[in-house]
């Protein structure tokens, strides 16, 4: 049976066409934009059934061209948060998200999609509910009002419909993001290079580095898709991180320890990674104040409510093994998968 997987040679998509395989499914459609093609690295080491351009798919599968479709997992987007382009991020956000979903429904297949974090902006609630949304930034809001759209069709819909709240995600495949990738990649990137980690000044009220986010491995995004895919009975919106703030100074110690160990030297403390220059701060950029959020933190229990039980890793456990994956010392851990995923 075919999965559908768009964005598949992105970040977040790559990974779920690689735990798809793990189970054995290859009969999947991947559909992106290949016009930056370094991006096809991401699906070198998968196995695909066929390989469509984002802007032909639409067509081929209104005509129902893809026969017995399992579901859609819908990953592609613009994902930068400083695009300034509103015509374009609407474009490709909203309106192609609702185009899909609207030949998805009439087609009674499944359909999965990411959404944000950047929905909640600089609230200290993070609710899957409309009083805790207030974006930020126009990717944000493009997010937002696809899931308004959702919610709006939620109670006539013919099949499911879940959206994922993504919250700060790392992890191998993201290399190709550039500016936007997760600090983790970051940080690992300038230690290798100048053997020190710079991160944004104090800015919000928060101290130098102190800025709290919820960091969530990639390996925990894929495992909730996969669940909902098993799980077809389930709709609505649901938050998708680890239910834990922790700080930027979190994240780069975990990769300046976790390189360290692989030189034969001992961990370090924050006061003692400042004290010998190894980490250091910059000042806060201008182009970011009014549109960032100093903190988040993903509330799990509508997840949980749902019967996702498994537990999320922690910034310590996923950054050491993502430096492992970065350092070629290993793959991937493997996500889980029950029978119906492999069916």
């Amino acid at each position: 049976m075919t999965i559908i997987v768009t964005g598949a040679a992105g970040f977040i998509g790559s990974n779920l066409v690689q735990a798809l395989n793990q189970c054995n499914q290859t009969e999947i459609i991947a559909v992106d934009d290949l016009t930056a093609g370094d991006k096809f690295l991401n699906l070198a080491d998968s196995d695909i059934a066929d390989y469509l351009d984002k802007d032909d798919f639409l067509d081929r599968f209104r005509r129902g061209q893809f026969g017995n479709v399992r579901a859609v997992l819908h990953q592609g987007a613009c994902s930068s948060t400083v695009e300034a382009d509103g015509r374009f991020m609407m474009d490709n956000n909203y309106r192609y998200s609702r185009d899909l979903l609207e030949i998805a429904q009439a087609q009674q297949v499944p359909f999965l999609y990411a959404s944000s974090a950047a929905v909640y902006g600089a609230g200290q609630d993070f609710r899957e509910q409309r009083d805790c949304e207030r974006p930020l930034n126009v990717y944000g809001y493009s997010k937002f009002l696809f899931d308004q759209h959702v919610r709006r069709q939620l109670s006539a819909s013919r099949s499911q419909v879940v959206g994922l709240r993504y919250f700060n995600v790392y992890g191998p495949h993201e290399q190709h993001k550039g500016a936007m990738a997760s600090v983790a990649l970051h940080c690992f990137n300038q230690y290798q290079a100048r053997g020190k980690v710079s991160l944004f000044g104090s800015y919000g009220g928060y101290p130098s580095g102190s800025h709290l986010r919820d960091f969530v491995s990639v390996d925990d995004v894929v495992r909730v898709n996969l669940f909902f895919l098993d799980h077809p009975q389930l709709s609505g919106i649901f938050n998708v991180g680890s239910g834990r703030a922790q700080s930027f100074n979190d994240v780069a110690l975990a990769v300046i320890n976790r390189l360290r160990k692989y030189q034969g030297q001992p961990p370090l403390s924050l006061e003692m990674a400042l004290l010998e220059g190894i980490l250091e701060y910059s000042e806060f950029p201008e182009h970011l104040r009014g549109k960032y959020q100093c903190y988040t933190c993903a509330d799990l229990q509508r997840l949980r409510d749902a019967g996702y039980k498994t537990a999320t890793l922690t910034v310590e456990q996923g950054v050491s093994l993502y430096c492992d994956w970065l350092q070629g010392l290993q793959s991937p851990p493997p996500a889980p998968f029950s029978q119906a995923t492999a069916a």
